[in-house]
């Protein structure tokens, strides 16, 4: 079964209000295995507009991947991220040969 990633694109427009977001967003990455590939790092834009902060978080399949995104934790979390930022995020299934 192939993991799933979320892959998110933000711009940060609070950031005190944003580290509320990440700590609360925590506790449900923690309960659905959620492992930060990527946090935020440099990035070099090649093609199009991308947002200056992506993210990319695997997790062990797309119906757990969907589950955290649906959960009354993560909900709470991006409450608080709703008005800290913009974000573009997609949900994908991963490539099992």
């Amino acid at each position: 079964m192939p993991k799933a990633y979320w892959v998110a694109n933000a711009t940060v427009t609070d950031p005190d209000a944003y580290q509320r977001y990440r700590e609360a967003n925590a506790t449900a990455f923690a309960k659905y295995g959620a492992k930060f590939l990527v946090r935020g790092g440099a990035q070099s834009d090649k093609e199009g507009t991308p947002a200056p902060r992506t993210v990319v978080i695997e997790f062990k399949d797309l119906a757990t991947a969907e589950a955290c995104y649906n959960s009354p934790e993560y909900q709470d979390a991006k409450a608080l991220r709703d008005g800290a930022s913009t974000a573009n995020l997609v949900i994908v299934e991963g490539y099992d040969p």
